[in-house]
């Protein structure tokens, strides 16, 4: 199952920004309704908005639930967004949430994600900080949807070099990995493990831990015996620690945690 990115903004605690810092700590283990709650008393602004709406679709990509939810929150960014910058960063939003609601079989929106993306790239300039993020997106379409690797792997390189000129280091991780994925379904092995490396280097030094699993299982498939167990085992253990993400439970045989009895 491909994995997928959120943007930007507060991705990290080097933030400098309290609320920031505090919404990636709980972010990075999987508490988006706790990141997002935080986010409440600023849901009225466009940005908080927008950012309490990746943070509600971001838990629907790790969990396969919450849908109604991401799309009320998307709803309210879209209701107050001003510029042209904030709506369309909204578009892409519901591009994403569409997309993803269409690779998880939850409802078929290609279309609208399509749609939606189309609108985002009128309305986000091209060199917008907020255009590496959705040139990702983009590919993550063409990719897992269209079934179209060269426009993904085109749409990747420009969001990886969109990263790397805004400083977007987790954005960085997720270009480097479905790159890397795309090198291995052409064979090219040494190429896939140098992305699926540089992914999971990013994502540990970030304390992305909600990441690292998928990065580990990533990166076992370009390893051999006995480096590629040792890799799934580690992915194992920190699914059954946080519990997602959901769709690569079965792949690594691993079980989430119960849930609490309160």
């Amino acid at each position: 199952m491909a994995h997928t990115a959120m943007s930007g903004s507060g991705t990290t605690a080097d933030d400098g920004d309290p609320l920031q810092t505090a919404v990636w700590r709980l972010r990075s283990r999987g508490c988006w309704t706790d990141a997002a709650a935080l986010l409440e008393p600023h849901a009225g602004t466009p940005a908080g908005a927008l950012q309490r709406t990746a943070l509600l679709t971001e838990r629907c990509v790790y969990t396969e639930s919450g849908w109604a939810e991401a799309d009320e929150a998307l709803r309210g960014a879209e209701a107050i967004a001003r510029s042209d910058e904030d709506r369309g960063a909204a578009a892409c939003e519901r591009g994403y949430l569409a997309y993803a609601s269409t690779l998880f079989g939850v409802r078929d929106r290609a279309d609208e994600a399509r749609s939606a993306f189309g609108r985002a790239a009128a309305l986000i300039a091209p060199a917008g900080r907020r255009r590496a993020l959705l040139d990702f997106r983009r590919g993550l379409l063409a990719e897992n949807v269209a079934d179209a690797p060269q426009a993904a792997r085109a749409a990747y390189r420009r969001a990886h070099e969109g990263a790397e000129a805004n400083g977007d280091i987790l954005l960085l991780s997720f270009t480097w990995r479905h790159l890397a994925g795309l090198a291995l379904r052409d064979g090219e092995l040494a190429e896939a493990r140098h992305g699926f490396t540089e992914s999971l280097r990013i994502r540990e030094e970030l304390g992305y831990l909600i990441g690292t699993a998928p990065a580990l299982a990533a990166l076992a498939d370009t390893e051999e015996e006995p480096a590629s167990t040792r890799l799934r085992t580690e992915a194992a253990r920190l699914v059954r620690l946080l519990g997602v993400p959901t769709w690569l439970v079965n792949h690594l045989g691993a079980v989430p945690p119960p849930a609490p009895a309160t």
